[in-house]
């Protein structure tokens, strides 16, 4: 496996499926709902189609695990899977705040190796392979290492919040610290802020799945970062039920474990 190679393919599969969710973003959606009642537009099945098609053509012999495809369990029985989200974010899509990403993440033996998060509004890109660190490309500029920040002060930390995904327990977690530098982001952006350096702590006491953490994982932790379930457990990925049901949090130092 040239892990290298791979990443470099799914940037550029990534930024594909972005331009085309570019090319509908100013249109009027038609949205569906699927059964847990989240919200599902044309952009989110044309930018799946795009990276599974692409990944499948590439890569046959690894396994792929998408938010917007029929779940094959015979990906539990192979060592390299594929953690896709075509669209991070529908719900800031629709909103039309830019708050959105392409996700592609690659798991081998459940954990996470490789990341990939695409933003198509600003052309921004973050990547990450297993000990080759984090970087970060904005359009027509080389590519940069990103770090995490040194800040463990916590009157002067940024905490990172979901615009779209209210909770009790940060709420409460804001009020005892006395939290006062917040930012509100959508989608994997919130970890890659915090990869960058452009925050230090992120809670998310709320489910998610897979594909929601996956590259955003590997992206922070490859910067320095720390990345959790509420626990304190290891995630891993590739599993047989794709819901993060006990939560996550991202740091930039163990000192902002709160």
């Amino acid at each position: 496996m040239d892990i290298k190679q791979i990443e470099q393919i799914c940037c550029e599969i990534a930024v594909k499926a972005g331009e085309a969710i570019m090319e509908i973003y100013n249109m009027p959606q038609q949205i569906e709902y699927k059964s847990d009642n989240t919200p599902l537009t044309q952009a989110d099945k044309i930018s799946n189609e795009i990276i599974t098609q692409a990944l499948a053509e590439k890569y046959p012999e690894y396994a792929i695990l998408t938010e917007e495809g029929r779940d094959d369990k015979t990906r539990l029985a192979n060592e390299n899977c594929f953690i896709v989200d075509p669209l991070d974010g529908t719900k800031e899509f629709i909103k039309r705040n830019g708050q959105f990403t392409v996700n592609i993440a690659l798991a081998q033996n459940n954990k996470t190796i490789l990341g990939v998060i695409y933003v198509p509004v600003t052309k921004e890109l973050y990547f990450a392979t297993k000990r080759n660190g984090s970087y970060y490309k904005e359009v027509r500029k080389p590519a940069q290492k990103i770090t995490v920040s040194d800040e463990t002060d916590l009157t002067k930390v940024r905490v990172v919040m979901s615009s779209s995904h209210g909770c009790e327990q940060m709420e409460q977690l804001i009020e005892k610290y006395d939290l006062t530098n917040l930012v509100k982001m959508g989608s994997s952006l919130k970890g890659c802020l915090i990869a960058k350096g452009d925050a230090e702590i992120y809670y998310r006491h709320n489910p998610t799945m897979e594909w929601d953490t996956a590259a955003m994982q590997c992206i922070v932790e490859e910067a320095g970062g720390i990345f959790r379930q509420m626990d304190g457990t290891k995630m891993t990925y590739n599993r047989e039920n794709s819901l993060n049901d006990k939560g996550f949090y991202i740091v930039n130092n163990k000192k902002n474990i709160i």
